[in-house]
């Protein structure tokens, strides 16, 4: 009886003793808002001067750049999440996507809108209010040889007419040859959720979205300091929206007129 008492006493206490040496695994950390795994394959997550953005560096080689406006019904999307549904319905899913210029009431571009190798708006050299006629304004084009270009608005009706395959024009520009925009403050009062397009060294086109509300200023430094973009273009803000091709990851629905997608060539 002794014997067998001792048997459980010890086996008790080695129990207590392996509890004591074995540690639970502590539970995994909540997983940020903006997770890479959710983030299409040619971005990234990055921050800089205190602010988180979604940066993509797309070769037009590689993959596939487009403009979209309207729909099969021949209506704009009128949102990037209307755009992104409609492509997975017709069984031709984007990367991602996002807002690609500035519109009027009813959509349409305030500027120069290429298509497909189509021009439906011409080229806007005039003056107004608003960011977009915060002059110099600018133009993003992918050539049809695939050469991605950002250029100021006079330079490019001074050119001698790119054979592009898709423009779209906004304003202000950020960076115009490596200098910031003069009118730009280093870090002003406006503040909103930004997003535009730049082109790197080795020719890619830099698509960049704000995950929280930016400067005008601080925003074109990260195109001009962090990802050196010796041009820079602004596409819009408030409303600014960017999808993985799934799900927005910023913005709401908000309303969009020219929308630019990436897609995998097919």
């Amino acid at each position: 009886m002794k014997r067998a008492l001792a048997a459980i006493l010890l086996i008790a206490g080695l129990a207590a003793l392996a509890m004591l040496v074995w540690r639970r695994p502590e539970s995994p950390a909540v997983p940020p808002v903006f997770q890479s795994q959710e983030l299409p394959e040619p971005c990234r997550e990055q921050d800089f001067e205190g602010v988180g953005y979604i940066v993509c560096a797309v070769d037009p080689h590689a993959y596939d750049v487009g403009l979209f406006h309207d729909g099969a019904d021949g209506k704009p999307f009128g949102s990037v999440g209307a755009f992104t549904a409609a492509m997975k319905e017709q069984g031709t899913p984007v990367l991602l996507a996002m807002n690609a210029g500035m519109y009027h009431r009813d959509l349409s571009p305030v500027g120069l809108y290429v298509e497909g190798g189509h021009m439906t708006t011409p080229l806007n050299l005039s003056d107004g209010d608003g960011n977009f006629f915060m002059k110099p304004n600018g133009v993003f084009a992918v050539t049809k040889t695939g050469e991605a270009l950002v250029m100021e608005s006079e330079a490019y009706a001074a050119a001698a007419r790119p054979d592009v395959r898709l423009a779209t024009q906004s304003g202000p520009m950020l960076v115009i040859d490596g200098v910031i925009h003069a009118r730009f403050e280093p870090n002003g009062s406006s503040r909103n959720v930004r997003n535009g397009v730049g082109v790197s060294a080795d020719g890619k086109a830099i698509f960049v979205i704000a995950r929280s509300p930016v400067s005008f200023g601080s925003f074109a430094r990260l195109f001009s300091d962090e990802l050196k973009c010796r041009n820079a273009l602004y596409f819009d803000g408030f409303i600014s929206a960017f999808s993985n091709g799934s799900k927005l990851l910023v913005g709401k629905i908000d309303p969009a007129g020219p929308i630019l997608a990436v897609s995998r060539t097919r």
